[in-house]
């Protein structure tokens, strides 16, 4: 009999008080009742957890923003609980700060919800930027009277890359390319790759390579207005681990765009049969096969031929040693390395890198080495990119507390001591500026354009020609003079 008068009760109860739910709004400053002093207060959550979610704000556009979801400690205190306060702090290029103040629209009567669930809310707002860190903090109200320590609760947040299934919905991903799905296929047979891919409307240019454990192959550059490319790799050796990485060149975002991948797998090997019934179908497989090995050897011929003609005498020159410093910002494994293996495989380049010298670096100091360097070595380069992104996919390699992995800067040191041989007129021959976008320099570093300045891939044939004859260059009298007080030792 008991157990059904409190069933009862709780039916009128629950038809009686509706549940509480949330009214947000912003409230940055401080919350009135902290300036009260209350002989009881609300103790702290007992969850509190953060993620990312879409929100359509067009049929064509999204917005990202946090879906933070808290769950109430179920003890008598929540009686007194009036609102959850949620502040939220974001660091990247700079710092921003928000909050906002949830009231609860009925004061509770009970710890948990008739059902017997924890009392649960959330709140979708504050907008996510890509690669930032956050730092999401929420308290019950009333406040902690003054000079007590207040309950809180605080979780960190750090928002994925464009690469992210929710993250890539933002329009700044969108225009790089996210939403792209390429299909790419590739198989190999024999010495070749065929590598097959849908192109994306937001541009024509591509350029595809293949990598393996031994090494990165011959980048092919593509260009066509046409939904669907097909092309024929060279490779060499076994390619069991290999992949193929596809690099877009959309208006957007330039040289950094998504880079995508695929497995290189064995092309399917069709067995002939003795049966009869294969007969009629093997002289147009015969037919088809010459066909196709036909147009193998000439896409092979035509390679090697393009290979001659963008790379005269390459061969035959005498290897030089080159010295390649680049800013911080710029991506080691995207672009530094990439540009090596051009100069070493290209050029015939004996190239040095900071980042394969630390030791003698350290044992040395950064000065010495640089200027130990730049007397041994034939030319310096300045590798620089007018289009630098904070996106990086999985190729830039990723470190613990960063989005990419820079390598150390030396490039303020490598530029100091070229203004030194600006001022004197010495050894300017050996410098040289490259570039993987059009555009000018920054005006930080505009001493540079006294240099040989050469934009990758379109002055990739005269680059490599200049580069490999070591010429020495004019003088640059004329325009010293203008660039001198870019220089600052």
């Amino acid at each position: 009999m008991s157990l059904v008068l409190l069933s009862l009760a709780a039916l009128c109860w629950s038809a009686a008080s509706p549940e509480p739910t949330i009214q947000c709004g912003s409230e940055t400053g401080p919350s009135p009742e902290w300036l009260v002093h209350h002989p009881l207060t609300p103790g702290d959550l007992r969850d509190l957890q953060v993620e990312p979610v879409k929100s359509s704000v067009s049929t064509e556009h999204y917005s990202i923003l946090m879906n933070i979801s808290w769950i109430l400690r179920a003890d008598a205190s929540i009686l007194f609980l009036k609102a959850t306060k949620i502040c939220v702090t974001g660091y990247r290029n700079s710092r921003s700060y928000g909050c906002v103040r949830c009231n609860y629209t009925e004061a509770f009567q009970t710890q948990t919800r008739p059902s017997g669930d924890k009392w649960t809310f959330s709140y979708i707002g504050f907008p996510v930027k890509l690669n930032t860190l956050y730092f999401i903090g929420a308290h019950n109200i009333p406040n902690a009277n003054m000079n007590e320590d207040g309950p809180s609760m605080s979780v960190n947040f750090t928002s994925p890359g464009c690469l992210d299934h929710v993250m890539k919905y933002k329009e700044e991903c969108i225009k790089g390319g996210s939403l792209w799905d390429p299909n790419i296929t590739a198989c190999k047979k024999n010495e070749m790759v065929e590598v097959n891919f849908t192109t994306s409307p937001l541009g024509n240019r591509y350029m595809a390579f293949i990598q393996s454990s031994t090494g990165i192959g011959e980048p092919e550059m593509l260009e066509s207005n046409q939904t669907y490319i097909s092309v024929m790799i060279p490779v060499s050796g076994e390619s069991e681990d290999a992949v193929v990485q596809l690099i877009p060149y959309f208006h957007t975002c330039g040289n950094d765009c998504i880079r995508r991948k695929g497995a290189v797998v064995i092309c399917p090997q069709t067995g002939v049969s003795t049966s009869s019934s294969w007969l009629p179908l093997l002289l147009p497989a015969l037919l088809v096969g010459t066909w196709v090995l036909g147009v193998g050897i000439y896409l092979a011929w035509r390679h090697e031929r393009i290979k001659k003609i963008s790379f005269p005498n390459t061969m035959l020159l005498p290897p030089i040693k080159t010295l390649v410093v680049y800013p911080s910002e710029v991506c080691f494994h995207h672009t530094v390395c990439c540009f090596a293996d051009f100069l070493q495989n290209r050029c015939r380049s004996e190239v040095i890198l900071e980042k394969w010298q630390k030791k003698k670096i350290a044992e040395m100091g950064p000065v010495q080495w640089l200027t130990t360097q730049k007397k041994a070595v034939d030319k310096v380069i300045f590798l620089l990119s007018n289009d630098v992104s904070s996106v990086c996919d999985g190729t830039c390699g990723r470190s613990q507390g960063s989005p990419c992995e820079n390598a150390q800067d030396l490039f303020p040191l490598a530029f100091n001591l070229f203004c030194s041989d600006l001022r004197s007129q010495t050894h300017l021959h050996k410098y040289m500026v490259v570039c993987f976008s059009e555009g000018d320099t920054k005006d930080s570093y505009n001493a540079l354009n006294v240099c040989p300045k050469y934009h990758l891939m379109k002055d990739a044939a005269t680059f490599c020609t200049e580069l490999l004859h070591v010429k020495q260059h004019a003088s640059v009298g004329r325009r010293l003079q203008t660039c001198h007080n870019h220089c600052s030792l």
